[in-house]
């Protein structure tokens, strides 16, 4: 059985911590481990498992590359996709990369929460029973509440084993139409999670959406493999039709059944979501970071560089980042979105990235900035290597704070340590790598007419950035 991670999201229902370029799979919201750390540490004591798939957004790949690291984790393949095309061609490139018709695919999106990891066990070995029967299996979650957030599934009476063979996929129902599903007990929240051989869903995708699965063919087909990464041909990727999984093929075939899961399970689709499934205190407040509360309860309160006192406030979300606030009642967190696509709509950076920014050779975090200056805290990890540049607008200043430096400045090669300087005039090609062992430490001064960092012409990348 081979785990296929989903990571296409952009989590915008989680802003401001949530970020296009840095979104809620990649963040520790729930445990000390990100949430796709999570997705693959709960599969843990699962027998015949082969190495996973990741399929993300190339913006995302060196994040996705270096959390699998942390975990002892080595993919057999990162499909990295130059656009979203929702999930049913990501699951088809995955498909396609199995080694045998015959392996049974387990497809997990990376940002749910499962608190019940021995049950969901259970359920993805019966799973694997099922697909090698030739099912087409989806888990359907327990619904122990009317929910309009999510899809529902129906099950008939007939079953194969621990599943039902699934009668209808339902979208997200209005109030009244979920408290009936409920009631009924024969609709399942819609998990999002699916098990079936590589070949059987092929196979279906053939006959439902032949157009999708040719060109996921051939643009895997012309796929160029870049450090431990596949990425999939852009031009033709960009003609494959978008659609979900359960719409292209789970919907029309015969062969999808349906296993009920009640394993605590949560795709923490909000900040509402994400305050049920974190520890609470005598009050009913998940804290986070700084905080100080009087009189307060049932709210999510979250800190990351101020301290936050919040006074009577009941059923409230608080939280703060180095650039945003966001305050809202724990109804109406499905809005965010609309701040979000504000933001977009004015073409703000807090849409997309946080003050710290992230790269593959560390991170840096703006410290100040002005109309013809910026000051810049950077980190470069040990052994890594900004590209060979240069800058047609801005001259920069580097002062080494900790660790050693190797610095390319034109025909100059330069060690510098705690405490020294140097000088990168507008125009001069140069390069910043760590050739120690432990993180380099730098502020950056820039100063120039224009300091965007699309000032860059990059000669060469170690890390195969255009």
């Amino acid at each position: 059985m081979i785990p296929v991670i989903l990571s296409g999201g952009s989590g915008t229902r989680l802003w401001p911590l949530s970020r296009g370029q840095y979104p809620k799979q990649f963040l520790p919201l729930v445990s000390k481990q990100t949430m796709v750390q999570d997705t693959l540490l709960r599969l843990v004591g699962l027998k015949g498992l082969k190495a996973p798939i990741a399929v993300c957004n190339e913006n995302h790949r060196f994040m996705m590359a270096e959390q699998l690291w942390e975990i002892g984790v080595k993919p057999s393949r990162i499909i990295l996709e130059p656009m979203g095309k929702n999930t049913a061609p990501a699951v088809a490139m995955a498909a396609l990369s199995a080694d045998s018709p015959e392996d049974v695919l387990l497809v997990l999106p990376a940002d749910h929460v499962i608190s019940d990891i021995p049950v969901f066990h259970q359920a993805v070995n019966e799973a694997k029973v099922l697909a090698q029967q030739g099912f087409l299996v989806t888990f359907g979650i327990v619904a122990r509440e009317p929910e309009t957030g999510y899809g529902y599934i129906k099950k008939t009476a007939h079953q194969h084993g621990a599943a039902f063979a699934v009668e209808a996929f339902v979208e997200k129902p209005d109030l009244a139409t979920a408290t009936t599903y409920v009631e009924s007990g024969d609709y399942f929240w819609n998990s999002g999670m699916f098990a079936f051989t590589a070949g059987n869903f092929l196979a279906e995708l053939a006959k439902f959406n032949p157009v999708m699965l040719e060109v996921c063919r051939q643009a895997l087909a012309a796929a160029k493999t870049d450090l431990d990464f596949t990425r999939v041909d852009k031009a033709i990727f960009s003609t494959c039709p978008s659609n979900s999984i359960d719409y292209t093929v789970l919907e029309k075939t015969n062969k999808a059944v349906v296993i009920p899961l009640d394993a605590g399970w949560n795709d923490v689709g909000s900040w509402s979501a994400l305050w049920e499934v974190t520890d609470k205190d005598a009050f009913g407040n998940a804290i986070s970071g700084d905080v100080l509360t009087v009189d307060s309860h049932n709210s999510y309160i979250h800190a990351d560089n101020k301290l936050v006192a919040a006074i009577g406030v009941d059923n409230l979300i608080i939280v703060e980042t180095d650039d945003a606030v966001m305050i809202a009642p724990k109804d109406r967190v499905q809005e965010v979105k609309d701040i979000v696509a504000q933001l977009k709509a004015r073409q703000r950076s807090e849409a997309d990235v946080h003050r710290k920014v992230y790269r593959p050779w560390g991170h840096y975090q703006s410290v100040d900035e002005g109309e013809r200056h910026q000051t810049k805290r950077m980190v470069v990890k040990p052994g890594g290597k900004l590209s060979v540049q240069k800058h047609h607008h801005r001259a920069e200043h580097w002062v080494i704070v900790k660790g050693t430096a190797l610095v390319t400045r034109g025909d100059e090669k330069l060690l510098l340590t705690e405490n020294e300087s140097t000088y990168i005039p507008l125009g001069i090609v140069h390069c910043l790598e760590n050739p120690g062992v432990i993180p380099l430490e730098i502020v950056e001064v820039q100063s120039g007419s224009y300091l965007g960092e699309d000032d860059i012409v990059r000669f060469d990348d170690v890390y195969g950035r255009v």
